[in-house]
């Protein structure tokens, strides 16, 4: 029999500084805390104060720079502050996307830490109300050689492929880089997009007092407990034995839960509704409670738990999955209940909605926590940290260096490089077509997923971006760039951008120099977003991502999403023919600074690589309107952007798509600048001769640099460059 007194005494005692210390929370937080209370925390109260004061959960080294990304166009029907963002895709109709990082749990558990990454993110979606229709992930792993590396990629491939493939939503986009950076912080950002009418939207605020609150899902375990908390600290090498913060996925459950919410979505049952994502029942309870500006009252020993003698503290702080919260309207109970017995999910009413503006607690009949709601959330610190200017870097001196004697050579070690390397091993264990609507997906032959809005002719083009050795090498530049080519990228397959959701990931913000380029990469990404018309809904702050004081690259991922009106009129790298010729739109020279070719051929690092290319955003407008139009007249046959590589992996990458050859004009093959420098506002078309005669599309933004014929690129067979590009990764995963 439990000792419920021993146990109440443990949970009510009163807490020291040296207690809050354990909990992460430092001298200036714990004499806010005491202030803000009028009192020591007991131990229930103190575990509340350090998750929703966490990194994670509060975003308190990023808020105040958030706020300068511009967050609304005529399109944003919902931006950050709910579960996701929302646009106005026409008809009606409203796409709800979001990202989120599932690090640190990825890195300590990869398979569960990756697997229960996506049910979050698809949590984050159908609270609002929306079915999901697509899923994406960017992916950061170390170097190649580390001894980590191999099992990471294996597990968190796995994770995300039998999450994502059991539950029923298709991984249509994403993206894989290796960088020694990563060795002791892997990263592992979700995406995922839903489609909801306008009129049926459903948001964390809105809840009134006096209404029941509803638990459904499984049951609350042991597992996750401090997860918010351990993704708000750095690593020490051998940090393995954080495993029992690392939750449990189960992607059938999440199936029924999709289905019993938007079921009961359908009744007008619902008041208010959240996810239990980071945090679990706190962050879900507290979140509800400061939107509705109300209080919440919950009886503890109410909520379905599948471990006995689970205390209050385990409960609010636990992450198990699968697990949502609602406010229901007054006399909603038993239809709610009816619903999700149906799918056979626990559902509990566990407290009700008060006017207290307080969070009261009750295990054993007794309160173990009563705290008001308003300092757990907005007024959580929010703190401006100190920053240094990052460092200007000189420009890469490319005369210091003899050119290749054989580009093709070049060509084939930056196509079969592990970040160039095709990642066809990775992406065909994702389902990509499961429900039937995706038309490309970005991992086989497109720079963006396509995805058809079910029973339409429309389509969602979505992409997910980042260059971290743009960023690190200028990060207000790179920041800028990271946000240019998600827009470049939507545009290529003839989607006009709509909006972004983002993923900061950096090292510790308590130190100058990281902060400093949290800040610039924020402040470049925002400039961009403007010029562009292109706000940011949603998004995640993951810090702290350093293992023994060295931080990961600073990784500012960017999840795009456009509108396609008419699913006829799109382009992917496929459709060329022999006998087309190839255009670039954009600079005829590129630039070679932080560029794959100094990398890779070069093997130049950090600062000897010099700055990257700058970001001309009315150049990215400009041509990506171009291109558009070109599409929508149906003046290409294919279509791809000019990134990493510059246009002599582009072209190949396009050869390699259309199983043919190319043979590139000796006006771009004859430097490593104009072969294999990057550049913005850059795209490659493939244009048959009837159409150039007919249109003139040669303008005075664009050149002619090739046309398709024959077996080879740049003297390679394309056999060659097939069985380099798609083997490396084969190989290295056999070991």
């Amino acid at each position: 029999m439990t000792d419920t007194s021993a146990i109440l005494e443990h949970l009510k005692a009163e807490q020291t500084e040296a207690d809050a210390a354990g909990h992460g929370i430092n001298a200036e937080e714990w004499d806010r805390l005491i202030t803000r209370l009028g009192r020591n925390p007991n131990l229930v109260e103190l575990g509340i104060y350090s998750v929703m004061w966490s990194e994670h959960c509060s975003y308190k080294s990023s808020r105040r720079h958030l706020s300068k990304f511009p967050t609304k166009n005529d399109r944003v029907i919902q931006g950050p502050g709910e579960n996701a963002g929302v646009i106005d895709i026409g008809d009606g109709q409203a796409a709800i996307f979001k990202m989120e990082s599932h690090n640190h749990p990825s890195y300590i558990e990869p398979y569960q830490g990756a697997a229960t990454g996506v049910g979050g993110i698809l949590r984050d979606v159908f609270t609002m109300g929306a079915r999901p229709i697509a899923l994406v992930n960017a992916l950061r792993f170390g170097s190649p050689d580390h001894p980590k590396t191999r099992s990471l990629v294996a597990g968190v491939v796995a994770g995300i492929g039998g999450y994502g493939n059991c539950v029923g939503v298709p991984t249509v986009a994403g993206e894989t880089q290796f960088d020694e950076g990563y060795n002791g912080n892997i990263l592992v950002n979700a995406m995922a997009v839903g489609l909801a009418d306008q009129d049926k939207i459903f948001y964390a605020r809105g809840a009134t007092p006096g209404n029941p609150i509803f638990y459904v899902g499984s049951k609350t375990g042991r597992d996750g407990i401090h997860g918010a908390t351990m993704a708000s600290a750095e690593f020490s090498e051998g940090d393995e034995e954080k495993r029992p913060t690392v939750q449990v996925g189960d992607p059938f459950t999440e199936k029924l839960l999709i289905e019993a919410c938007l079921e009961l979505m359908a009744t007008d049952a619902i008041q208010a509704i959240q996810d239990m994502g980071a945090a679990g029942l706190t962050s879900s309870s507290v979140e509800m409670a400061d939107k509705g500006g109300i209080g919440i009252e919950m009886d503890l020993d109410k909520v379905p738990q599948r471990e006995t003698g689970m205390t209050a503290y385990e409960i609010m702080l636990s992450e198990s999955q699968e697990r949502m919260l609602m406010v229901l309207k007054p006399g909603k109970e038993r239809v709610a209940k009816a619903i999700f017995d149906k799918y056979d999910l626990d559902a509990e009413v566990i407290g009700m909605t008060t006017d207290t503006g307080h969070m009261v607690l009750k295990q054993f009949g007794e309160v173990v926590c009563d705290i008001p709601v308003p300092p757990l959330a907005e007024d959580a610190p929010n703190y401006d940290r100190p920053w240094v200017e990052p460092k200007k870097r000189a420009p890469l001196d490319i005369s210091k260096y003899p050119e290749p004697e054989d580009y093709g050579e070049v060509l084939l070690k930056l196509m079969s490089c592990p970040d160039m390397a095709s990642k066809r091993w990775i992406w065909e264990q994702y389902d990509r077509h499961v429900m039937g609507d995706t038309v490309d997906s970005s991992q086989s032959m497109g720079d963006a997923a396509i995805v058809r809005i079910h029973g339409t002719n429309k389509a969602l083009a979505i992409c997910s971006d980042c260059n971290p050795h743009y960023v690190a090498a200028d990060p207000y530049e790179g920041g800028k760039a990271v946000v240019a080519e998600a827009y470049r990228n939507l545009s290529a397959v003839g989607a006009t951008p709509i909006a972004i959701t983002d993923n900061l990931n950096f090292g510790n913000p308590e130190k100058p120099a990281t902060m400093g380029y949290i800040v610039k990469a924020i402040e470049g990404m925002a400039e961009a977003c403007k010029q562009l018309n292109f706000p940011v809904v949603s998004g995640n702050v993951s810090l702290y991502n350093e293992t023994d004081g060295v931080a990961i690259p600073p990784t500012p991922v960017v999840g795009g999403v456009g509108l396609i009106e008419d699913i006829s009129k799109i382009a992917t790298l496929k459709g060329a023919q022999p006998g087309d010729v190839l255009i670039l739109i954009g600079e005829s020279t590129g630039h070679l600074g932080a560029s794959l070719y100094a990398r890779e051929w070069l093997g130049l690092k950090g600062e000897e690589l010099g700055p990257p290319p700058p970001v001309d955003l009315a150049t990215e407008v400009h041509h990506s309107e171009l291109v558009r139009g070109l599409i929508e007249r149906g003046l290409v046959t294919a279509v791809h952007d000019v990134s990493e590589g510059g246009v002599a992996c582009a072209a190949a990458e396009m050869a390699l798509s259309n199983g043919t050859g190319v043979q590139l004009d000796d006006t771009v093959s004859s430097t490593p600048s104009a072969m294999f420098g990057e550049r913005g506002a850059s795209f490659l078309i493939a244009v048959s001769p009837e159409i150039i005669r007919q249109y003139h599309v040669e303008t005075e933004q664009s050149v002619r640099v090739g046309e398709f014929g024959g077996d080879s690129i740049l003297g390679v067979p394309l056999g060659t460059l097939r069985a380099a590009h798609e083997g490396w990764l084969p190989r290295y995963m056999k070991g």
